[in-house]
């Protein structure tokens, strides 16, 4: 038999297990939000699971092995997760924050920095982990910060810090 064929056949198992989902080095910090969509992600995917569970033979295999995988991934999130008192000042950026900024055309922005689950830029909601959340996370009310950005560093500065 050819050496490609028993490559082809290893390859093809191989797809049945699904990668793990890698899990941060980063502290894992959340705020009460970020906790509650946490829990309410655990409880989504132990249902689905059920549901899966429940079918028997007629469950859908390559489902039920992903939805094992994730439970591995969020039960490990919610375990390490660190809640983060609200933030209250509006005077020095916390985590929980949300913070207007402006860049150097004076274009301003408002963004709140949150744990690495909750993030999702569309919504303004930024890990603090990330370039713009290092940059900001720490600052004062009128600071100007560096935002070291791939596309090249932005001098930005902050305008208004809202508690959480």
């Amino acid at each position: 038999m050819s050496r490609a064929f028993v490559n082809e056949d290893n390859a093809a198992a191989q797809t049945d297990q699904p990668v793990e989902r890698l899990v941060s080095a980063q502290p894992n910090y959340v705020t009460p939000d970020g906790l509650r969509l946490l829990q309410d992600k655990v409880a989504e995917l132990h249902a689905l699971h059920g549901e899966q569970s429940t079918l028997g033979d007629q469950a859908d295999k390559q489902l039920m092995v992903n939805l094992e995988r994730d439970l591995r991934y969020f039960h490990q999130r919610l375990q390490s997760a660190q809640v983060v008192t609200t933030a209250t000042s509006t005077s020095k950026v916390q985590i929980g924050s949300w913070v207007i900024y402006a860049d150097e055309h004076g274009t301003e922005r408002r963004v709140q920095l949150v744990g690495e689950d909750q993030a999702d830029a569309t919504k303004g909601l930024i890990n603090w982990g990330s370039p713009l959340g290092r940059a900001l996370l720490g600052a004062q009310l009128g600071d100007e910060v560096l935002w070291q950005r791939p596309a090249g560093n932005q001098l930005i500065e902050i305008i208004r810090i809202e508690p959480a």
